[in-house]
């Protein structure tokens, strides 16, 4: 994948991700300065040290995260027990696909009513993915973005209603929202962008060439979906075309990790699955989408402890390989410390604003 389409499908899947996910959880980010300038330090501060650390761990390891980790412990001399991060996040991804296709229905179902029960339609939807999960990669990411591209122009030709901007009381669950936007729109560190791009990640000398262009695109899907609205049937189905052929890229990339690892067959499919076909049961969403964010969230937590403190600094500092000694220390100090406390700090601002 060339290195410019790398930025769009960033672009194309952080919004689907989040245009998903978020609204779940009712964030008020419609157009409120002062969250949009909270969330604007936590991408910086958070996720842009993030966004470096997945592209460090894969060229690093120059394999997909899960087969990674068995490589970077034995280098870093840490226990076993660091690679149940991997497990975490390859597990993580089906769970996700479900997640956006489960939730975009429903956000459909508002304007396009079908007199089916909800959980049919969802199994549908989820068999397809399966199977479009066979389809080249190319062909996936093409189609997605063409279809996000697609719901993007027609929201604003169909139904949109433009909002006034707005200041209001900042509170400590903003935090939270602040940083779970910020890091869905980064993919919740998976590695799901620089395992797409892998031969570009072990070739470039610069970490930088990658990583920002990839950022600057997460950056933008959220500042678009500030001003995206779906009110119309048009540009709701296809935006759930989209997340069907999202969802089925996601099951690729973690089909594609499980073989790496010499899984059997029956055990990858069985891990695809069992999260992915977990919310096919009714009545339990609101359960399941606060237990995918702090798993999320945990995830992402793990990886910066296991990065900031186990991993050996010379390993770290080559492969990133930054034109200046200050970014480097100012990018260890945020993964080290500034990371793990905001994540911290958005666990319990979750918790307490869902109890």
């Amino acid at each position: 994948m060339s290195r410019w389409l790398s930025p769009l499908l960033a672009f194309c899947m952080s919004l689907m991700l989040i245009t998903s996910l978020a609204p779940v959880f009712g964030f008020q980010i419609d157009r409120q300065f002062d969250f949009w300038l909270l969330w604007l330090l936590v991408v910086v501060v958070v996720s842009l040290p993030l966004t470096y650390l997945e592209y460090a761990l894969v060229k690093r390891a120059k394999t997909s995260i899960l087969n990674a980790l068995m490589a970077l412990t034995r280098e870093a001399d840490a226990s076993l027990q660091w690679r149940i991060i991997g497990w975490l996040s390859v597990l993580f991804i089906p769970c996700l696909a479900g997640a956006m296709l489960s939730n975009s229905y429903s956000l459909v179902s508002q304007f396009v009513p079908l007199s089916i029960r909800t959980e049919f339609v969802f199994l549908v939807l989820a068999i397809v993915a399966v199977v479009l999960s066979f389809v080249p990669r190319v062909w996936l990411a093409g189609i997605s973005m063409v279809a996000v591209l697609i719901s993007l122009v027609s929201s604003y030709m169909f139904g949109h209603e433009p909002l006034a901007w707005h200041n209001t009381p900042i509170v400590f669950s903003e935090w939270g929202s602040a940083t779970v936007l910020a890091l869905v729109a980064s993919g919740l560190g998976l590695g799901i962008y620089a395992q797409t791009s892998i031969q570009q990640v072990i070739t470039t000398e610069r970490s930088s060439q990658l990583v920002i262009p990839v950022w600057l695109a997460q950056v933008l899907a959220v500042v678009v979906f500030g001003f995206f609205t779906i009110r119309a049937q048009i540009p709701a189905l296809t935006l759930l075309v989209a997340v069907v052929f999202a969802a089925a890229w996601l099951l690729q990339l973690a089909k594609q990790q499980l073989i790496e690892r010499k899984l059997h067959l029956i055990a990858v499919y069985m891990m695809l699955l069992g999260p992915l076909l977990v919310w096919v049961i009714p009545h339990v969403h609101g359960v399941f989408n606060l237990v995918l964010m702090l798993w999320g969230l945990v995830s992402c937590l793990l990886y910066s402890l296991f990065a900031g403190w186990m991993m050996k600094i010379s390993h770290l500092r080559k492969v990133l390989n930054f034109s200046n000694e200050i970014y480097y220390n100012a990018w260890r100090i945020a993964v080290r410390i500034v990371a793990p406390v905001s994540i911290i700090v958005a666990i319990f601002s979750l918790l307490l604003g869902r109890f």
